[in-house]
């Protein structure tokens, strides 16, 4: 008999009944030694309570945040749109089930218009963020570079010497921000073998194997990775750039990355609570997606971005997007026109909009002509963006449409 195939309403964390109890009987238990907390459907728990399951250090919020003002909109979970690939519109309520939505948050001018729950995740979870992670990398990033203090065409080597003598030996700071940077690095993530796989293996984010003799931190990892090809050529996306920009920011700054973000957007911010940055067995950052904190917070860091609330210098840099010309429209069919620089995905469509993402369905999506901003958590089974894109794009767009009517 086939195996039921799970969908965003029969995956349900609290359906499923996983972690419940005391304790919670063998069967429903999610468990770090046999790598549950990444496996679906687990996930749908595991997602909300990353904590739970590996190391982490704190990103402190001052304690005086105000949550956004709500003017909640019932006409918009009945907005309709068309999925791409697809000829039948679907109701925008119903298509967070379809996208295994955790949690959604859509601001308008800064008012929460649309707000929607499910599973585990609420609005004192801290769930995992994923690569929109490296969109908060880029951002200290480009504060420091408005600031004077970094300098975008110095080499990584003056910098940071451990990198010297690998790929990184004559990349320059803008390489890495961008992600043009040429390295024998693939992140497939379907590939256990891939880089990526290896960079996860010296992260620790799942247990591993009794054989393995590589490095166990990410710092060392860094030092292993090999050129290929040369620099600012084409962008590719390589977590381990992030890696490397947010050890760049850590050693400008001379303090733990987890302080500057305090520093420099969570206290700015107003952020409504603590963020849990997980970390490796020395305690380095997982700079590239370990960020885990509340919804409103994600949304608070876009509506920052999208009026200017950080240093607006900055942020113009940021918006301006990167290069389209290398931008690998294959490898992307979903964002044709699109671009990537200092580390947020730009459509460069009629409405401005960009966005960090994150796999699995986490999104902070900014669309400046509209005054939207949408973030969202979520626990897709399949981790790349291509299995979500054609729902959740036109969806963002759709809304945008009716908000800025």
């Amino acid at each position: 008999m086939a195996k039921e195939m799970l969908d965003g309403r029969t995956s349900d964390p609290v359906t499923m009944g996983w972690m419940q109890g005391n304790p919670p009987p063998p069967d429903r238990r999610i468990l770090t030694a046999r790598a549950d907390h990444m496996r679906f459907p687990m996930i749908r728990w595991s997602y909300a309570n990353m904590r739970q399951f590996l190391p982490t250090v704190r990103v402190a919020a001052s304690g005086e945040g105000q949550p956004f003002p709500r003017a909640l909109r019932n006409d918009l979970a009945d907005v309709r749109f068309v999925p791409s690939g697809q000829e039948t519109p679907i109701r925008f309520e119903d298509s967070l089930v379809d996208a295994f939505t955790d949690g959604i948050i859509v601001l308008h001018r800064g008012a929460v218009v649309f707000e929607r729950w499910f599973g585990v995740t609420g609005p004192e979870a801290r769930h995992i963020a994923f690569s929109v992670t490296k969109s908060f990398i880029g951002t200290l990033a480009r504060l420091l570079i408005n600031e004077g203090r970094l300098d975008p065409s110095a080499h990584v080597r003056d910098i940071l010497p451990e990198l010297a003598q690998g790929g990184y030996g004559t990349a320059r700071v803008s390489h890495v921000l961008d992600m043009t940077t040429g390295l024998d690095f693939s992140e497939d993530y379907a590939d256990p073998s891939s880089g990526i796989g290896a960079y996860s293996a010296a992260l620790g984010l799942t247990p591993r194997l009794n054989s393995y003799e590589g490095p166990r931190d990410l710092c060392a990892f860094l030092e292993t990775v090999r050129p290929d090809g040369a620099h600012d050529v084409k962008f590719t996306y390589r977590t381990i750039n992030t890696e490397v920009l947010a050890w760049i920011v850590a050693r400008v700054e001379g303090k733990p990355l987890a302080q500057v973000l305090s520093e420099r957007i969570w206290r700015p911010c107003g952020m409504l609570g603590d963020a849990d940055l997980i970390v490796d067995e020395i305690g380095t950052p997982f700079a590239g997606g370990g960020l885990c904190l509340r919804l409103e917070d994600l949304a608070r860091f876009g509506e920052a971005i999208r009026t200017g609330g950080l240093l607006p210098g900055a942020i113009a840099a940021i918006r301006a997007g990167g290069d389209p010309g290398k931008f690998d429209p294959a490898r992307y069919p979903h964002l044709p026109g699109w671009s990537y620089g200092s580390q947020w995905w730009h459509a460069h469509d009629a409405n401005g909009a960009f966005s960090a993402r994150g796999i699995h369905g986490q999104t902070l999506w900014i669309d400046p002509a509209a005054q939207m901003v949408v973030a969202r958590f979520a626990s897709h089974p399949t981790a790349a963006n291509g299995a979500n894109d054609p729902l959740s794009l036109p969806a963002w767009r759709a809304l945008a449409d009716v908000l800025k009517l």
